[in-house]
């Protein structure tokens, strides 16, 4: 799953979500010195994404796009979903998803010192553009996707993913829905059994 779903599935917890959201950051068990709620949300990101990797939904999504973008299909799935999240947002949340993420840029400003460098270098740039309330809007994805392929130095082709979601958008869809409700149960019973340990 790509940042939103992370976000949404920590719960309201504000520690949980900044190691939810820095996770991909963070590399094996480097996050001994951060709070202990902080490292129990890096575990949580872990958690919640072999649930993604090995549940057949995702795969039915990723399988769709893999003879065009190959190992990239997956990451395309994740930004896609995420994009039905925010689409669907009133869905999932009574609080206005502007609002959800104004809320978390804050948290993120307000947690500055204790984020891995490569997220403070990403962090101007998400805030000033707005990507994750953007996801909600087609032409928002498209500018994600792109950004993706000059990542890859145009080697991914994602930015032409855009005309697969444009092409196979209820299907995609029904699949995010079906799947994101698994995941919400899977995630919350994560949740409260990291909160349990020592």
């Amino acid at each position: 799953m790509n940042f939103l779903a992370h976000i949404y599935l920590s719960f309201d917890d504000k520690e949980i979500t900044l190691g939810n959201f820095i996770a991909d950051s963070i590399r094996g068990n480097k996050f001994q010195h951060l709070p202990p709620r902080v490292q129990k949300g890096i575990k949580l990101h872990r958690f919640i994404d072999t649930f993604t990797d090995t549940h057949p939904i995702p795969k039915i999504s990723s399988k769709r796009l893999h003879a065009n973008y190959s190992h990239y299909s997956r990451v395309i799935v994740d930004i896609f979903y995420d994009h039905f999240l925010a689409k669907n947002w009133s869905a999932y949340s009574d609080v206005p998803l502007a609002v959800f993420v104004d809320d978390f840029y804050d948290l993120l400003e307000d947690n500055y010192e204790i984020l891995p460098d490569g997220v403070k270098r990403m962090m101007p740039h998400m805030i000033a553009d707005n990507w994750i309330y953007n996801y909600s809007k087609m032409e928002g994805i498209a500018r994600v996707l792109n950004g993706m392929n000059r990542r890859t130095k145009n080697k991914s082709k994602m930015n032409f993913a855009i005309v697969d979601l444009e092409e196979h958008y209820c299907a995609f869809e029904n699949e995010f829905t079906e799947f994101f409700e698994e995941l919400i149960i899977y995630s919350k019973q994560k949740y409260m059994s990291i909160l349990e340990e020592k």
